[in-house]
């Protein structure tokens, strides 16, 4: 039985603690049955995003003519789009696990592994997981999260779909492709495929898309998803099947209105669950919440003693970049022993959908008590009328103190923009600093200032 210092279970944002290990000296292992890099670089935001500018190309290039440019979009090398983003993520990867054989002080096992023990890991190196065993009384489980299959869509044993993860390297375009599902993944793989060529049909429960989103947020990417796809909301997938070649989606509303969809291929984008079954972590004791994410407290320590865990298995936020954070607090605690309590300043997020949108802190719907809201549309910019994006705004919650509830945007850039008001308020800043700050004129950035101006009642209109 080979022993470590510290065992790290999980490559994605499990890389970085376990980098940071073997630097420190300790003898680390670092467990991984898939490619390096996660589901951020192989599965998600890295792929996704790639393809998703091609998109954001092709759509510019679409509307060019209402600025006065005469383009079109003649044809699209779906296939050859596809192959050179795979080619592109693959090759990272693979370079990250080779710098992983190369590093001193880390042994990487490119294999299944799962918990035996509370600090107890089997890994399967060819002869199954009753192989190689080993142990250290410091582990890290980063083990990340994978697409939610629902099982109480009829059909769904016998239906071939696509998940996220299959979408992102599908080689041919689909003539018409039905999305189950209203949140992020739906919205970025509905403008992607869109923008590709697709006849895109989105069957969500909720009455917007993004529903989580502020409430006027949601309205606006709804209402321009509307005049571009084919939306049923308000509708559950009940049954799935296959026909002839084509996939049937069977959804009901709440009142019991049922209605059959059809097209060439079937994108589940249902949610993500933790990775926690896989690795077994009911053999080391490790408690988890009712929906499988393993509880962790304020230093990311689990229930036993000497294991910690980040990033989505946690659960804390399903974001590469929270996980990140909570990788550099992992090497504080698990790695330096420092204890250090995780904090997320200034943490915002964004969906790289067609208008963007982001947001920070709470939403109209969660605030309570006395509070300004204030807003902003691009329109009313100089920079942001030239785009000619019509109904995009920043909508800024400040309370009656100035502290800054939240900001959310919808429109170009959004995910840029929200930056402005995650970094300010890490830094301590209300919304009257804001407010204030001389921004560059004509840049987007006014969009955000002009939310907040708005909110505090700052300065005058002029002329």
């Amino acid at each position: 039985m080979a022993d470590y210092d510290i065992i790290v279970l999980g490559g994605g944002t499990g890389c970085l603690v376990a980098t940071a290990a073997a630097d420190a000296g300790l003898e680390t292992a670092l467990v991984e049955r898939g490619r390096l890099g996660g589901t951020c670089l192989n599965r998600g935001c890295n792929p996704s995003k790639k393809l998703i500018h091609r998109a954001d190309v092709a759509e510019a290039v679409r509307h060019a003519d209402g600025l006065g440019i005469d383009a079109s979009v003649d044809g699209v090398a779906f296939g050859d789009i596809v192959a050179d983003v795979t080619a592109t993520i693959t090759e990272e990867a693979e370079a990250k696990a080779q710098r992983a054989r190369e590093r001193d002080g880390l042994t990487f096992y490119q294999a299944e592994g799962r918990f035996v023990g509370p600090h107890t890991v089997a890994v399967d190196t060819g002869e199954g997981l009753g192989g190689d065993r080993f142990t250290a009384e410091r582990i890290v489980l980063a083990g990340g999260s994978r697409p939610m299959i629902p099982a109480a869509i009829d059909g769904i044993d016998e239906t071939s779909f696509l998940t996220s993860a299959d979408a992102l390297r599908l080689e041919a375009l689909p003539e018409r492709l039905l999305v189950v599902g209203g949140g992020y993944i739906a919205v970025e793989m509905g403008h992607f495929f869109g923008q590709m060529g697709s006849d895109v049909t989105v069957v969500g429960r909720g009455d917007v898309l993004l529903d989580r989103e502020d409430a006027a947020i949601a309205e606006r990417l709804t209402e321009a998803y509307r005049a571009k796809h084919d939306l049923k909301l308000g509708f559950s997938a009940t049954a799935i099947a296959d026909d002839d070649g084509e996939r049937v989606v069977t959804a009901e509303s709440e009142g019991g209105e049922e209605t059959e969809l059809r097209g060439d291929r079937l994108l589940l984008a249902t949610g993500r669950r933790p990775n926690s079954d896989l690795w077994n972590v009911s053999a080391a004791g490790i408690e988890t919440d009712e929906q499988g994410f393993v509880e962790t407290d304020d230093y990311l320590r689990t229930s036993v003693e000497g294991v910690y865990a980040i990033g989505d298995i946690a659960g804390n936020y399903m974001f590469k970049h929270s996980g990140d954070t909570e990788a550099e607090y992992a090497v504080a605690n698990a790695v330096h022993g420092n204890e250090r309590a995780v904090e997320y300043p200034g943490m915002a997020h964004a969906v790289f959908g067609s208008p963007q949108v982001a947001g920070f802190g709470a939403t109209e719907g969660d605030v309570d008590g006395e509070y300004a809201v204030g807003t902003c549309a691009y329109d009313d910019t100089a920079l942001g009328a030239a785009l000619r994006d019509e109904g995009g705004f920043a909508k800024a919650i400040v309370d009656e103190d100035g502290e800054i509830l939240g900001c959310h945007v919808v429109g170009p850039e959004a995910s840029t923009l929200i930056h402005e008001v995650s970094t300010a308020v890490a830094a301590g800043a209300d919304a009257q600093d804001i407010a204030a700050t001389i921004h560059v004129h004509p840049a987007l950035s006014e969009v955000v200032q002009g939310a907040f101006r708005d909110a505090v009642d700052y300065g005058h209109d002029g002329l």
